[in-house]
Parts: structure tokens; sequence; C-alpha cells
């Protein structure tokens, strides 16, 4: 049975923090490099300031706090949750929402209250949802199980234990990133208990169909040039995770590095990523990787998910399934390669946003939910 959740960081966890913050090595950097070779050490040196003598993570932890939480034993491993009810009366549908790298539950954490109580911010009450946010497995407080690596096949599966042990035998699934291979096999292995499933990035294709459309050889194309100029962390994830993990565990700067330069540049945010997410925002995501050191288990799940047998990729999932395109996101499928692979009954172009829209756009994104999963309620 589920447990409530409780833990805060020990004072000594964050002194020591503190301290590897003042102490960094700098590297040297080219004169006017910016963003163009990875991450801006002059910007990350400002943050990582901010970070050792201004951030407040016990202000921050306490915010988490505002959603219940809890850990319970899943798929063989702690898995941490939020777990919210509706405000209404009336029975809501559940949804257990996806998250994906390099994040946690994080990701969610603003639009629980949209999508719990749509009343207070506007919308029709009769659209609130019974929303469960896992972390993955070796994911912010979510433990790493016991034996082979956990790939998005045995994730969803855990969550279909999730909701059955919340009382939930009929639910709707949503995610991006990783969390939205979770929800496509959720979805296809599932399909008598998940009513319908809202996917953002689908993912490029592991091989071309026989017969492809012009739009599908040219995003395969795009997917080939973006990986070359912007893939290399994917690889390095998915063949030697645990070299990079030595470091990026032991160095709280290194750690800000790694995940920043990915909020810069999956967001839409013109390359100023503190238009997207404030420094705290920032710093509450890489603490949470800090403090749970999490940082190797998560980049593991690349190389599980590598492994996926190709059978499994060439499945069609049948239960109703809505998209969102995001102008800023790294992979906006083609139509033809979406119905292609699913039931669609919903494609939404969005005007702004990115990968981490549920963060960057809450609002927008909230209301896409509440739209798409209103038949099946």
């Amino acid at each position: 049975m589920p447990e409530p959740f409780a833990r805060r960081a020990d004072p000594v966890e964050l002194a020591d923090l503190r301290s590897r913050l003042r102490a960094t090595r700098w590297p040297d950097a080219p004169e006017d490099a910016g963003w163009s070779l990875g991450t801006d050490v002059g910007y990350l040196r400002e943050l990582v300031g901010y970070w050792a003598d201004g951030f407040d993570w016990q202000e921050q932890e306490e915010s988490l706090f505002r959603y219940p939480r809890f850990r319970a034993r899943i798929g063989g491993s702690d898995v941490h949750f939020a777990h919210v009810r509706a405000a209404t009366a009336r029975p809501a549908l559940p949804l257990v929402l996806c998250h994906g790298w390099p994040d946690s539950f994080w990701r969610y954490t603003k639009v629980i209250p949209l999508l719990t109580d749509p009343g207070a911010h506007g919308a029709d009450p009769a659209d609130a949802f019974d929303v469960v946010v896992p972390d993955m497995p070796g994911f912010g407080h979510s433990a790493w199980p016991a034996g082979a690596a956990p790939d998005s096949v045995a994730v969803a599966g855990a969550w279909a234990e999730l909701m059955g042990a919340l009382g939930y035998e009929r639910f709707g699934a949503a995610g991006g990133d990783i969390g939205s291979a979770v929800c496509r096999y959720l979805a296809l292995d599932h399909p008598d208990r998940v009513v319908a499933v809202h996917r953002m990035d689908a993912g490029l294709p592991p091989f071309l169909p026989a017969d492809p459309a012009p739009e599908e050889r040219a995003w395969v194309r795009e997917g080939a040039d973006w990986a070359r100029a912007e893939g290399a962390y994917a690889e390095m994830h998915r063949t030697k995770p645990q070299t990079a993990a030595v470091g990026l565990t032991d160095s709280p700067a290194g750690l800000a590095a790694w995940i920043v330069e990915k909020l810069r540049a999956w967001s839409d945010c013109g390359g100023d990523v503190e238009r997207s997410f404030t420094r705290d925002e920032i710093l509450t995501n890489v603490t949470l990787h800090w403090l749970t050191g999490t940082i190797g288990s998560a980049m593991r799940m690349y190389r599980a998910n590598a492994a996926i047998p190709a059978a499994r990729h060439a499945r069609r999932v049948e239960v109703p399934s809505g998209f969102s395109r995001f102008p800023a996101d790294i992979v906006r499928p083609p139509r033809a390669w979406l119905e292609r692979t699913a039931n669609v009954v919903r494609v939404t172009d969005h005007e702004r946003g990115g990968h981490f829209a549920p963060f960057e756009e809450p609002e927008l994104y909230a209301g896409e939910l509440r739209e798409f999963f209103r038949p099946y309620r």
C-alpha cells in the first residue's frame, strides 16, 4: 500500500552542496563562445554563484510538498509519486502523467492544479482529473530496481500496476520525451484499461516503412541532421553512461551544465533560458537530481530503451490517440507518421512552447488535455 512521502534534505547535504559549488574548478572557454560549444561558462558561473549563496532549497522543497506525495512498492522497486484527487465531488477521470529526461514529477508541477481543479482556473469543473505523477525508476525519488534495467515497456507495466493499486481500473495517460514512449506501451499492452492516450514528441522511427510518404522521408533526414548536431548526449547515455555519471554525480556545477544546456536548447526561449524558466525553477530541477544522486540511473534508461526489439516499435496503437506538436520541441512527427503508428483522433499544432511544454506553457497544455480527454470520461 502507498505510504506518505516526507523526506526532506539533510542540512549536512545542503552544506556539502554549497561547499562543492564554491570550490568549482572552472574550465577555460574561447572568447565569445557563448552557447555555441555547449553550456555558456559565463552564464553557468552566475547560476552556480546563485545556487551556492542565494537559492533557498527549503523554500522550493516545501512548495513541492503542496501536493500529496507517496511511495509504494511497484514493479519490484520503490516508486515515488504525487497523487492529487479532483476538487469536484463527482467521479473524475484518473490520469497518469509520464515525464522524461532530464526531469521528474517536477515537469508537471504547474499543471496539476489546472487539471485537478479547473473550475478554480476559469475552466469547466466537469473536466477535472484525479492526477497521478510518478517518478520513473531511477529518476527523482524513485529507486532504481535490482536486476535488469527497466525500459519504457517495463515502466508502462509498472504504471498500470500503480494505477490498479490506487483503485483505478480505467484511466487516461499523457506524456512527453521518454514518457511519450511509456504512454505508447501503456496503450499497446493495456488497451482494456487505457481509455485514451495523449503524447507530445512521438520519437523518431528506428526504421523507415517500405512505402514512406515524402514528409516522413524529410522528417527522418531532419532527425539525422539533428542527431549529428545535438545528439551526442544521447549516444553517451546509450553507450557509456557510467563514465559521464562519475563526473556529474561528483560535481554539482557539471550536473548543472549537463541539464541547463538542454533546458535552453529544447525550450521555446529564443536563446534565453530564463525566458522559459526562472533561476529558482532551473535549480529546483537540478537540485532534485543532485540530492537524489540519480543522474547515472536516469541516463542508463537510454541504454535499456535502445535494446527494445524492433518488432515492438512496429506495433500500431489502436487506443484513441492525441498529439501535441510544439514549435520548439525536438521531435515534431508528420501527420503521415502519426496516422501510420496510431489511431489518431486529434493533432494540435500549438503557437508556442517546447519540449517542456507542461512547465513552459501550463495553461496551454492543461487546456489541450481537458479538451482531448473530454469524450472519454
